[in-house]
C-alpha cells in the first residue's frame, strides 16, 4: 500500500515516524526475548486499575510480525506528510491521543481480553491523512488506486461492522473504532478552535493605526493614559499568542495562553 501522485515518497521519515518505527520494532523484538513481557505491557481492560501503564504502552506491542509489518506500513506511508504539516510535537499528542481512544473503546465494549498493538494510533493518523487530502490516490500494491477519503470510509466501516456482529478473528476492531472516533473529535475541535483564533486575528490586527481620508495615521488617544498601555499589552500577547499558534500549533498553548484567548473573545463579543 503507497500513496503516490502529487505526494510521492519525497517526504523522508520524519522525526516522530523514525523514532515510532524504531520504537515499535525494539519492543517487539524484546518481548520475543524477554519472558513475560509481552503480558507486562499489554492492554488488558480487567486490569487497567491495576496496570495503568499498558494503557501508552500497548501501543507497542504486537502480536505477531505481521501484525508489526501492516502498521509500521500505515505509519511509514501516511505518518511523514502529517507531521511534516503540523510539526512534531503535534503529531506525537495527535498519536497518543488516538492510541488512548483505542484503549478506552476496548475497555468499555471489548471485555477482558489483551489489546495490542500501534493500529488504533495509525488508523487516527490515516483518518488525519485523509481529511488533510482526501482525494489523494493511495494504490495498493502499487497497482489499484482508491482515494484517501473513500479508503478511510472502508476501514471504518469493515471495523465498525467486525465489531458489531463479534466477529472472532483475533484483531481489535473497537481498538480500531476508538483511534478513529478520537482523531475525528481531536481534529473537529482543533478545527473549532483554529477557526477562533482566526477570527481573533482579524479583531485584533498587529497594527496599530487607523485609515483616514488623507493617509494613515496613529489611532485616537485613550481617555485615560493607564488604559491605553494595558490594551497595548494585552494585544502584544494576543499577538504572541497567535504566531505561537502558527509556529507549533494549538498542544503548544499553556493553560494560561489558552485562558487569554478565551478572555479576550468573551470581552470582543461583550463589545
Amino acid at each position: 500500500m503507497a500513496y503516490q501522485g502529487s505526494f510521492g515518497f519525497g517526504w523522508g521519515l520524519t522525526t516522530w515516524v523514525k523514532r515510532l518505527l524504531i520504537a515499535n520494532v525494539a519492543v517487539f523484538l524484546l518481548t520475543l526475548i524477554v519472558p513475560g513481557l509481552f503480558e507486562f505491557l499489554a492492554f488488558v481492560p480487567g486490569r487497567v486499575l491495576a496496570r495503568p501503564w499498558t494503557l501508552v504502552t500497548y501501543m507497542f506491542v504486537h502480536g505477531g510480525a505481521l501484525h508489526l509489518l501492516f502498521n509500521m506500513l500505515g505509519l511509514f506511508f501516511f505518518g511523514p506528510p502529517i507531521e511534516a504539516r503540523w510539526g512534531s510535537r503535534e503529531f506525537l499528542k495527535y498519536y497518543l491521543i488516538c492510541g488512548l481512544g483505542g484503549a478506552v473503546l476496548s475497555f468499555v465494549f471489548a471485555g477482558y481480553g489483551a489489546v495490542v498493538g500501534s493500529s488504533a494510533a495509525v488508523f487516527g493518523i490515516m483518518l488525519a491523512f485523509a481529511m488533510n487530502w482526501p482525494e489523494a490516490p493511495i494504490y495498493f500494491w502499487g497497482i489499484f488506486p482508491i482515494k484517501a477519503k473513500w479508503l478511510v470510509l472502508i476501514l471504518a466501516g469493515l471495523s465498525l461492522f467486525s465489531a458489531v456482529t463479534g466477529t472472532r478473528d483475533g484483531v481489535a476492531h473497537f481498538a480500531h473504532l476508538g483511534g478513529f472516533a478520537a482523531g475525528f473529535l481531536y481534529l473537529r475541535l482543533g478545527d473549532a478552535f483554529g477557526q477562533r483564533v482566526a477570527r481573533l486575528r482579524k479583531k485584533f490586527p498587529k497594527s496599530r493605526l487607523t485609515v483616514v481620508p488623507g493617509g494613515a495615521k496613529p489611532a485616537p488617544p485613550e481617555p485615560r493614559r493607564r488604559t491605553r498601555r494595558e490594551e497595548e499589552r494585552l494585544l502584544d500577547e494576543v499577538d504572541r499568542v497567535l504566531d505561537k499558534i502558527s509556529a507549533s500549533g494549538l498542544a503548544s498553548l499553556s493553560a494560561e495562553e489558552r485562558r487569554l484567548l478565551d478572555e479576550v473573545s468573551r470581552r470582543y463579543r461583550q463589545n
